[in-house]
């Protein structure tokens, strides 16, 4: 059986350059997403309502944007946003009323 070779065309030859940018792209803010999210679990597990609530604003807006973006689906966004918000929302609720 034959091996095939990779197209020889102009568009093709674009297509991969362009499939490479848009992976490196891709990766780099899906990996910046777990950064931010590892950021507000720490700051939840350290009891800091001040850096737990920053924290959680910029990784909401980040999210979110990756979503509008079509680098993560919409609902996986959601899905992120609403955990990491319950996750949250157990130290900045119980910190004021206490």
């Amino acid at each position: 059986m034959a091996v095939k070779k990779p197209k020889r065309n102009k568009s093709a030859m674009k297509r991969v350059r362009q499939a490479k940018k848009r992976e490196a792209r891709n990766k780099a803010v899906k990996s910046t997403i777990k950064t931010l999210i590892k950021k507000v679990e720490a700051a939840i597990a350290s009891n800091n309502k001040e850096e737990t609530a920053k924290n959680l604003q910029a990784a909401v807006k980040y999210i979110m944007k990756a979503a509008s973006k079509g680098i993560i689906h919409k609902n996986t966004a959601s899905r992120k946003i609403s955990s990491l918000t319950r996750k949250a929302n157990t130290i900045l609720l119980s910190t004021q009323a206490a």
